[in-house]
């Protein structure tokens, strides 16, 4: 009985031993994991600085009634686009041209008084305080006249700058008096766009220029560029014509303002847009995208492809976020290959098939790639 209990025993043995060897050679067969990489570069890299922005007039200018009177008539249509010099209202002149009227019979009556007193006055006919009185009246009654004028003239309101116009305060038959708020014109060429800067994203381009792994422009002059809200691009480019010296303490951010051009009156103030600032440029940057970097308890990390196709494990250390990609401060100098898609099949220390991201599109898309001749 026993004798024949071993001999099951050992042919049980045998045959997870042979099972074994099988799945052991099985698996040295399985051909390698394909895994798409990513070819690491140190390059000079421009900073893609891109911001929330918000469009204003250039000028923005408040269209006062400067005398007081009725309007009389509104000579342009509200929204309007209007001219420099423009006519906008026109007030009640009647009182004013009565002004005018009065004021040049005072200067008539002044300058006969003082062209009797001079013949006098060299005849030693009458006194030098006669002669001062009759000088001064003259030189009051010439002001007089050119004050009555000038309200006169402003009896007629003017747009001070070209732009659009806004809703008019006063309809016509209102008695405004001076200073009234009549209208706004708001000046669209150049368009303003003012966008605010981040105090740690400017304190960090500031450390990294101090490295010497960033170069700002030679001129100092930032270019800018503008997406609209369909997602469109303007195509005139502008210029950064203003970036504030200290951090707004409310926000935590740096204002700063571009100036574009707006000849064909495209951009409407008011718009939120994306401004981006071009200018800055990383030096020899190490620039790797998102997805090819796993974090662990121990750090982060990147899986490396060497000349054999074997994987492994590489710590890193990224700098700030670029889009969807990390810049690397340490751990990688350009030229290495790290796996981008098929991080789970990678283990370290397995040998992986290497797939080109232009290979996997290729693929995708069901393209060949062309044969040379």
């Amino acid at each position: 009985m026993n004798r024949h209990f071993h001999a099951v025993l050992l042919c049980c043995a045998l045959l997870l031993l042979a099972a074994c060897e099988k799945k052991e050679q099985a698996a040295q067969q399985m051909p390698p994991m394909p895994v798409t990489i990513f070819d690491v570069k140190a390059q000079d890299t421009p900073w893609p600085a891109e911001y929330q922005a918000q469009t204003q007039g250039s000028r923005a200018v408040d269209v006062r009634a400067r005398v007081q009177g009725i309007i009389e008539k509104r000579l342009y249509e509200e929204g309007q686009y209007v001219k420099q010099g423009q006519v906008l209202f026109k007030l009640e002149r009647s009182q004013y041209e009565a002004q005018v009227q009065q004021a040049a019979a005072q200067l008539d009556s002044a300058a006969r008084e003082w062209k009797r007193i001079q013949p006098l006055f060299a005849q030693n006919a009458v006194s030098q305080k006669d002669r001062d009185t009759a000088r001064a009246a003259y030189d009051a009654a010439r002001a007089t006249l050119r004050q009555a004028k000038i309200n006169l003239d402003y009896c007629t309101v003017t747009a001070p700058v070209s732009g659009f116009t806004g809703k008019e305060n006063f309809t016509e038959g209102n008695l405004v008096s001076n200073n009234s708020l009549l209208t706004t014109v708001n000046q669209t060429d150049p368009m303003h766009v003012n966008f605010a800067i981040a105090g740690p994203e400017r304190m960090r381009r500031q450390t990294l220029a101090a490295q010497g792994r960033l170069r700002f422009p030679a001129d100092g002059v930032y270019t800018a560029h503008l997406r609209l809200l369909d997602g469109a691009m303007y195509d005139t480019a502008g210029v950064v014509d203003f970036i504030d010296t200290q951090v707004d303490p409310d926000t935590g951010a740096i204002r700063a303002r571009a100036s574009f051009p707006n000849t064909d009156n495209h951009i409407m103030p008011g718009q939120y847009v994306r401004i981006h600032m071009d200018g800055d440029i990383l030096v020899n940057a190490v620039i790797i995208p998102q997805k090819a970097v796993l974090t662990t308890q121990q750090g982060t990390l990147v899986m490396v492809v060497d000349k054999d196709n074997k994987v492994q494990p590489r710590p890193v250390r990224l700098g700030v976020s670029i889009g969807e990609n990390y810049l690397v401060d340490e751990g990688l100098q350009g030229g290495e290959r790290i796996v981008l898609e098929g991080l789970i099949k990678a283990r370290s220390g397995a040998v992986v098939r290497v797939i080109t991201p232009e290979a996997q599109q290729q693929g995708q898309t069901g393209k060949k790639p062309a044969q040379a001749n």
